[in-house]
């Protein structure tokens, strides 16, 4: 990578406080995904939401002493209410794309916020089935919104050489959100007349409240100022109070030279998968497709299930997915000064052989002491929590941020909104695919279900090891130069 030593580093200023606030308020989007994640697996295992909307799981999981541990909450109705969400995010992950280029980053973060607000009052004051899924298309509008615009906007607002840590920073956020859905749920389910669920559920109306109020305050980033109306002093103006000096007329020409080329794209989804574009289109794709596949999101999902599976009672459960959220959380601050230090590949391989040792002991165990009938012993139970914690701090230092940062980063300007929608979508296709299927495929792989996850964590490993070059302190109008000095996508790219 010799040829980028000249392009490498920082165009001067600093971290100035108007960046900090403005990503921060942004990140706050994080939130809305993460609470989402985290209060789905926690009221689907409350009794009192399971008696009301979801009668025949409750009865199988208390009455139904002949059924597998691994079957009692295997239902298609259950597994639509959690991945509903994400099949409306693919649809507006793409008419996000077309509001991200054409009227910038901000509408597109406070369209999200106002969504995903409404969605949590519905959804708080759901009455039957068909006002739950109705709450759950508008919060899955929102958090599509959301995804797609807040990752572009923390990269193009961040100073260069801490891209890496401003971007994690939604991680850190989404995972607060877990954290914070576990302690509602925690505290929810103890309300003895059994509207707790209707608690859990409306209480992610603050942080979409937050983020909407918020995003009426954002900047724009010069990237879009330019890109939309190429008001070039207006940018030069933004560029100035977000780096804290005067001069960064270098930066500025890099984002007009740009936009001069993104110009001469019509329409960014017809022109990503052309040969010139193939390693940004592959990662796109790969990237969100290997991240849901790391198993994290049916730790999210249903990590209180999982832990009744496991023999625990309902509080226990409820208790035991807020460590995990604290200790992803945790791993997450961790990531955001090692990122832009050692660089996203380090972590991606760190983090990637970390998750696959812990899947492959937990699957061991379970194979060998966790059968159909009765519950697993105390001792091996409690070593399996722990390694789902060891298992969720790998993911907080490696595909969860990181599978967020570097599709932020990789493409060029022409299409980048595209590439992210695409991320995006593609992300939601395989959340959506693995919350609707896992606990059909727990009741049918049964421990099996972990060594199943583990192999694709070997694989994505291995996937980043020989196909993703490092993109840490490379400007992002320059990030193309990466594919050019990679020993196989050079075949591809040319000049």
């Amino acid at each position: 990578m010799a040829g980028l030593a000249n392009e490498r580093g920082d165009y001067g200023g600093k971290i100035t406080w108007f960046v900090v606030m403005s990503c921060m308020m942004a990140a706050v989007g994080g939130i809305l995904f993460g609470y989402d994640i985290g209060i789905s697996g926690g009221v689907s295992s409350m009794e009192s939401f399971l008696k009301k909307f979801f009668p025949s799981v409750y009865t199988k999981m208390e009455n139904d002493t002949k059924i597998s541990n691994y079957c009692k909450f295997d239902s298609q109705l259950l597994t639509l209410f959690i991945s509903s969400l994400y099949a409306a995010g693919i649809v507006a992950s793409f008419f996000a794309s077309s509001i991200t280029r054409s009227y910038g980053r901000k509408p597109t973060i406070l369209a999200g916020g106002i969504s995903f607000l409404v969605g949590s009052a519905i959804g708080g004051a759901a009455l039957d089935m068909y006002m739950l899924i109705i709450a759950r298309l508008l919060l899955g509008i929102g958090v599509g919104f959301a995804n797609q615009s807040i990752p572009l906007y923390l990269s193009e607002m961040a100073p260069v050489n801490y891209r890496g840590a401003f971007n994690t920073g939604y991680q850190v956020t989404l995972d607060l959100g877990i954290l914070f859905a576990g302690l509602v749920n925690y505290g929810s389910q103890n309300i003895k007349s059994g509207w707790g669920w209707r608690l859990s559920i409306a209480m992610a109306a603050a942080p979409a409240f937050v983020l909407t109020l918020g995003a009426l305050f954002l900047p724009e980033t010069p990237n879009s100022l330019i890109q939309r109306t190429n008001d070039q002093e207006k940018a030069k103006v933004m560029l100035q109070k977000m780096r804290g000096t005067i001069d960064v007329q270098e930066e500025l020409d890099d984002i007009v030279e740009a936009s001069r080329a993104s110009t001469v794209t019509e329409n960014s989804f017809k022109e990503i998968p052309r040969r010139k574009y193939r390693p940004q289109f592959v990662m796109a794709i790969a990237l969100p497709f290997f991240q849901q596949l790391t198993g994290i999101n049916v730790i999210g999902f249903y990590a209180p299930i999982l832990f009744r599976t496991l023999g625990f009672a309902e509080s226990a459960s409820l208790l035991s997915t807020v460590l995990s959220g604290v200790v992803g959380t945790a791993a997450n601050v961790i990531a955001m000064p090692m990122v832009d230090k050692f660089g996203r590949r380090a972590l991606f391989m760190f983090g990637g052989i970390q998750m696959l040792v812990c899947q492959l002991i937990i699957g061991i165990i379970l194979a060998l002491h966790l059968k159909d009938h009765g519950d697993l012993e105390k001792g091996y139970a409690y070593f399996v929590v722990v390694l789902v914690y060891i298992f969720a701090a790998g993911f907080g230092l490696s595909w969860g941020p990181l599978g967020w940062l570097v599709p932020s980063e990789i493409f060029q300007m022409e299409i980048r909104s595209a590439g992210m929608s695409i991320s995006v979508a593609v992300s939601f296709f395989f959340t959506f695919a693995v919350a609707q299927t896992f606990l059909a495929m727990l009741c049918s792989f049964k421990s099996g279900i972990f060594f199943f996850f583990g192999g694709w964590v070997a694989l994505m490993t291995a996937f980043v090891y020989w196909l993703l070059p490092e993109t840490g302190n490379i400007p992002i109008e320059k990030m193309d130069q990466i594919w050019k000095d990679h020993w196989f996508w050079s075949k591809f790219v040319v000049d």
